[in-house]
């Protein structure tokens, strides 16, 4: 394969990755513990690397999955106390887990294969040369990591759906179906911590951030059926790798800086252009509601004693243009019938009023 079909693919299987568990984050209202885990693994990586002198070995993975459990009951301890609320929790645990990994990593791993600048900011595009041999083909070592943690992630969303979904929105009706939402929540926070550590080497502590939350933010924006949502961030993600490949080429910037950037560009095309969430969305279901509740106005008005256009028009104070426009759409209906030189509502204008107030 070529550098740059490396690069994209690298880049689309963290997103994935990323989106795949990142989502149930944004539904749990845990985007900042999705912030506090990417940060807070870092002493469990450089404590694995200093024991093995590797940074692609399986203690690696479970030192920082380690890490990133701890981080969750460290926050969750200081929580149940009711002294510390949740966010300030996590503004107490994670800088100061951060700040012992970095120092481990100037102290003692400097000059070696992991240091500060690789964990905080990472570099996809090294990935297509850093390669390993796998049946005999030489390939690249963070794209095999990668597609296996997406591959896990896929399995570990599809085995536990059922699970996710129930303790996600209802914790309470999962723990009385005989689940265990303290299990699924720890298995989600030790699959958000691997993915995390898979995903330094190609995007960072920092940028990690944005592929775990804002596909998902953006998916929410479109659908509440979590599937749909599961899907749709994942399609963001993958599209976000492309475009931000490209700016990358053609800014000569940072690869992974782009695929964020773009990332938060789909955020907000979506916050603008969802059909329901979104602003055109929103605007859009105000203007319908507008024109139905003045529908039902004209209706109940002309239920009560007919008349015609010049008189509602003097009863509401509506414009010729607002007149006609509701006008039009009730005859077109046919909800209103003649009566000599007035109109009256008919039976079936009079189950469109109940339609209307009990919507």
């Amino acid at each position: 394969m070529s550098p740059d079909t490396v690069i994209l693919l690298t880049g689309s299987c963290a997103a994935v990755a990323c989106a795949l568990v990142g989502t149930f984050l944004v539904l749990r209202g845990m985007a900042l513990i999705g912030d506090a885990i990417s940060h807070a693994v870092l002493p469990g990586i450089v404590i694995a690397f200093l024991l093995t002198d590797s940074v692609s070995s399986l203690p690696v993975v479970l030192g920082a999955g380690a890490l990133g459990l701890v981080t969750v009951w460290l926050i969750e301890s200081l929580v149940r106390t009711r002294r510390v609320k949740e966010d300030a929790s996590i503004a107490v645990v994670f800088p100061a887990l951060f700040a012992v990994g970095v120092l481990l990593v100037t102290r003692f791993a400097h000059g070696k294969d992991l240091d500060a600048e690789c964990v905080l900011y990472g570099e996809i595009a090294f990935a297509p040369f850093d390669t390993m041999t796998l049946w005999g083909m030489v390939i690249s070592r963070p794209l095999v990591a990668l597609a296996s943690v997406a591959a896990l992630n896929l399995v570990f969303v599809v085995a536990l759906y059922k699970e996710l979904k129930i303790a996600t929105f209802d914790g309470a009706l999962a723990a009385t179906l005989g689940m265990s939402p303290v299990l699924v929540h720890y298995l989600l926070m030790g699959t958000v911590s691997v993915t995390t550590v898979a995903s330094f080497e190609s995007v960072g502590a920092i940028l990690v951030v944005a592929f775990l939350i804002v596909p998902g933010s953006a998916a929410w924006l479109w659908t509440d059926k979590l599937h749909w949502m599961l899907t749709i961030a994942a399609a963001i993600g993958v599209t976000s790798a492309f475009l931000g490949f490209h700016l990358a080429v053609y800014w000569d910037a940072s690869i992974a800086g782009c695929m964020a950037l773009a990332m938060g560009g789909c955020f907000v095309l979506s916050w603008i252009f969802a059909p329901r969430e979104g602003l055109f969305g929103r605007w859009n279901l105000r203007r319908v509601t507008r024109e139905r509740f003045a529908e039902a106005l004209l209706l109940e008005r002309l239920a009560r004693a007919p008349g015609n256009a010049t008189e509602v028009a003097a009863e509401f104070c509506w414009t010729a243009e607002q007149v006609a426009r509701h006008w039009a759409t009730v005859t077109s209906q046919k909800w209103i019938t003649a009566t000599g030189n007035a109109w009256q509502t008919n039976e079936a204008g009079r189950a469109q009023i109940q339609k209307i107030v009990g919507d």
